[in-house]
């Protein structure tokens, strides 16, 4: 590490958002470094394949190289970069028209994974893609990327009531779905 990427690494997000917006690359390759993984992955909840994850997440971080300027240090920077991303990447759901057609992959795979121990072998990401589309975006937006449903709802242009009742219907579901067959999460939940 060269002593100015040793000084950079050491500074804070704001600072180096600061330094981005006079011009400074080394500084927004630094906030690309830390945060591109988290925004790649929480496009990869949101639906989308690697490569596509991939793509987004690019495009989202030359927007906000853009638009640095806007960014005020008033939450962290991984926050705002996710927002820009997950409006990237709907943008691109509805450009593709694909916001239909995930729904309906969504129920198909609903009914091929119901069986008596489909729970025991089914994980979070497999989870995730059997919620309906909406509901799979706004339970990531709020626990994948660590927004409010405020957050989330402005980020998608949906009321606050919608949000929440998605939020609402994908957690019970998820919880169904990831529940063990011999109900042993319910012994868990004092605990926890």
């Amino acid at each position: 590490m060269t002593g100015s990427q040793h000084r950079l690494a050491s500074l804070h997000d704001v600072e180096l958002a600061t330094l981005a917006a006079t011009g400074d690359r080394g500084a927004f390759g630094e906030l690309v470094r830390r945060h591109g993984s988290a925004v790649r992955g929480l496009l990869r909840r949101m639906g989308a394949a690697p490569s596509e994850a991939d793509d987004t997440a690019q495009d989202a971080f030359l927007a906000a190289f853009e638009g640095i300027a806007e960014y005020r240090g008033e939450g962290a920077f991984a926050g705002w970069v996710k927002r820009i991303a997950a409006r990237q990447y709907l943008r691109r759901l509805q450009r593709e028209r694909r916001l239909a057609s995930l729904a309906l992959e969504a129920e198909e795979a609903d009914e091929a994974q119901a069986g008596p121990d489909a729970a025991q072998r089914i994980d979070l990401d497999e989870a995730l893609k059997a919620l309906g589309a909406a509901e799979r975006l706004c339970v990531t937006m709020c626990y994948g990327a660590g927004l409010s449903h405020a957050e989330a709802a402005e980020a998608l242009n949906l009321p606050l009531g919608t949000v929440k009742s998605h939020v609402k219907r994908g957690l019970d579901r998820l919880r169904t779905r990831l529940a063990p067959a011999d109900g042993a999460v319910e012994g868990r939940r004092g605990n926890g």
